[in-house]
């Protein structure tokens, strides 16, 4: 089952935290008046995230029993770090989760069973179903009163769509999930672990310099306005925080979201080109 995975992410071993979390944790300044208005209302709720954290970290090292948290974005998971809380564990139902519930043990080596269920939704008639994505199964999810909180990743594998969950909101979505936009589904616990997706080959795009507007402009073939516009309108993320900004400078290994066009991973410059422009390395999702 998904939920046998457990991914260690103990504080005093932090080769395990992912360098899209570490990059969030270092933080950055913002540099626009919307990023840092929406900054200021994502840091309130990242003190209260830190908070509820703390406070199961030391429930469980005062009643002696294992506590867990809802799912945590990157950002949240870099908030657990800055905490230095007893032992605890990250578990996501997968390798490379990105949405993962915080565990925390009442001592080192504690055992403790996963708070994470796995569900496979498929179409009930493959001959009539849709392609159908990350963004239509969530909205469905959140149409029947689902929080994002419960929901882990959604990973579509083999024309399937496999929903990671809390244990605790598993049997209410399989009981209720059963149309996705037009399509007829059914969601039943997962048989078994489908092999993690393999992460997109390697490619490159020329870019007029490695601003992140121009980075994100070559990517999704978009003008420099239009690239803009996204921005303007806070579209963009990057390690699941705001855009530091149209002329933030990425590092290798960040992963940049653009709501309405996917995310895409930097992979670092390859070389220049002729006529001066930069050609990059990315891995599009």
């Amino acid at each position: 089952m998904f939920g046998l995975y457990r991914t260690s992410a103990h504080i005093s071993n932090t080769n395990n935290v992912s360098p899209a979390i570490r990059s969030a944790y270092a933080g950055a300044a913002l540099d626009s008046p919307a990023a840092a208005r929406y900054t200021h209302g994502m840091e309130n709720k990242l003190d209260m995230t830190k908070k509820r954290l703390s406070e199961l970290s030391q429930r469980a090292e005062r009643r002696g029993i294992v506590t867990s948290s809802e799912f945590l974005t990157p950002a949240e998971q870099a908030g657990l770090l800055s905490l230095r809380p007893g032992p605890f564990e990250l578990d996501g139902g997968y390798p490379g989760a990105e949405r993962r519930a915080a565990v925390f043990l009442p001592w080192e080596g504690a055992e403790w069973a996963s708070p994470v269920a796995c569900l496979e939704v498929s179409p009930v008639s493959a001959r009539f179903a849709e392609e159908l994505g990350h963004r239509d199964c969530l909205g469905a999810l959140m149409s029947l009163g689902v929080r994002r909180e419960v929901l882990g990743d959604i990973v579509p594998v083999g024309g399937k769509l496999y929903v990671l969950c809390l244990e605790s909101i598993s049997g209410y979505i399989a009981e209720n999930l059963s149309q996705i936009r037009h399509t007829s589904v059914r969601a039943v616990p997962a048989a078994g672990v489908p092999e993690p997706p393999e992460p997109p080959e390697e490619s490159s795009v020329v870019a007029a310099s490695v601003r992140l507007d121009a980075l994100v402009a070559a990517v999704y073939k978009l003008s420099r306005s239009e690239a803009q516009r996204l921005f303007e309108r806070e579209l963009v993320l990057v390690n699941s925080l705001p855009a530091r900004g149209p002329a933030a400078q990425l590092r290798p290994g960040d992963v940049v979201s653009v709501r309405g066009h996917g995310r895409f991973a930097y992979c670092g410059p390859r070389r220049e080109t002729r006529k001066g422009r930069l050609r990059v390395r990315v891995r599009i999702y």
